[in-house]
């Protein structure tokens, strides 16, 4: 069970007796990004103020502990999603992992391939594998969405066939929230000889991730979405993947040697994919956020996010005045329209009232062909998220469609 007061002394936005300038911090856009906690803040800032120098490249000793504290950081991050240290890839974040894959796998790509993707899928798992299909003259379908916008094996199934050579999903959509059975449909992936890849950027923060047990070959997640640092993530990829896979940037220290012919060889992996100077200090700070999330419980964070997304379903139709697109998930995302409010202004009323919440596609800009609506408003909940933000949620919908009396009267 999660003790939300006890936890939010842990983040000092919370560190202004629970306001935000003059209005009341009910902060619900985790889905964006979240909040830090003050370990994760002191342990980036101790690269800075204890150990800073660069890795992979000195021989005295500020500089092997700067290696020492970096290689102990990729052994926690890869503990945590029960993969090797090798295999455990330090990214900018989940952009720029699912982009390493997309063009590190284009080789394999010819005309009259298939990658499949999902209406639902967010840009960053989009756009990479449309450019790489012009390139290539691979063509993109995408698996069908049931009714309530699941992504079933069956669907899957019914999709891939003999030029499937890529399924990329994300295991947790950042719209509908739906959690996707990835064992399953990596299987599927796999029995037609296709590559699958994960985009964990709303799973992992939010429930135990196993690529042993989930048989993956790629995952990608971000760090600032899981109380970690911006500016880092995370590529896994089986070794035996990594090692055919082409990097995407050339640089200093992902090569063993080269020479004035024009020769190079590539050092091992992950190294040959971690070019020029690494965010040590976002590597540290991600390593803690895993420490935390651990020490908080993957169970209590599931049970914590469904009683507050209940809760937050019951008022809304207790209000009578919203769409809901996801009531029956128990993920900690819940999409809405205030009927005959447009998202943004419904968004604005909240923000004026202290509730922040994200309008829009949420990058997510096919899945309105399948929902019918332009657009629509999110509320994303987390550890630190209590019962009083769900009631100022629920509260303030109730009266958004009195956006225009109280903006422009």
């Amino acid at each position: 069970m999660i003790d939300t007061e006890q936890i939010r002394k842990d983040f000092p936005m919370y560190g202004r007796g629970g306001m935000y300038g003059k209005r009341p911090l009910h902060y619900l856009d985790n889905a964006a990004t979240t909040f830090k906690p003050r370990q994760v803040i002191e342990e980036s800032d101790r690269y800075y103020t204890e150990i800073c120098a660069n890795t992979k490249r000195g021989d005295y000793a500020l500089a092997h502990d700067a290696d020492v504290a970096y290689d102990e950081s990729r052994e926690t991050v890869a503990r945590f999603i029960n993969a090797d240290p090798e295999e455990t890839v330090f990214t900018s974040g989940d952009t720029m992992g699912l982009n390493f894959v997309a063009y590190g796998l284009m080789p394999r790509l010819h005309k009259g391939d298939e990658i499949v993707l999902s209406q639902e899928e967010h840009a960053s798992n989009v756009l990479p594998w449309f450019r790489v299909a012009r390139l290539t003259g691979a063509s993109v379908r995408y698996v069908p969405l049931t009714e309530d916008g699941r992504i079933t094996p069956e669907n899957l199934r019914e999709t891939v066939n003999e030029n499937t050579k890529v399924v990329s999903l994300a295991s947790l959509g950042n719209v509908l929230g739906q959690p996707l059975p990835v064992r399953e449909l990596a299987h599927i992936a796999h029995s037609v000889g296709a590559v699958y890849v994960d985009d964990g950027a709303q799973s992992v923060p939010h429930s135990k991730t196993d690529v042993r047990e989930t048989g993956v070959d790629f995952l990608c997640f971000s760090g600032h979405k899981m109380l970690g640092p911006t500016g880092i993530g995370v590529m896994y990829g089986k070794k035996e993947m990594l090692e055919e896979l082409d990097p995407l940037f050339y640089g200093g220290e992902m090569n063993a040697r080269f020479d004035s012919s024009c020769g190079m060889s590539l050092s091992d992996v992950p190294d040959r994919f971690e070019a020029g100077t690494q965010n040590m200090a976002g590597a540290m700070g991600l390593a803690e956020a895993c420490r935390y999330l651990t020490s908080v419980g993957f169970g209590n964070i599931r049970d914590h996010e469904r009683k507050l997304k209940r809760a937050a379903v019951d008022g809304m139709l207790a209000n009578g005045n919203a769409t809901v697109y996801n009531a029956g998930t128990d993920t900690g995302i819940l999409t809405f329209n205030v009927n005959g409010v447009f998202a943004q202004d419904a968004a604005t009323y909240l923000g004026d009232r202290g509730v922040f919440v994200r309008s829009g596609t949420h990058c997510a800009k096919i899945l309105p062909e399948f929902l019918k609506t332009q657009a629509t408003v999110r509320a994303s909940m987390y550890i630190y998220n209590d019962e009083d933000d769900v009631k100022a949620l629920v509260e303030a919908s109730g009266h958004a469609e009195d956006f225009l009396d109280v903006f422009f009267n």
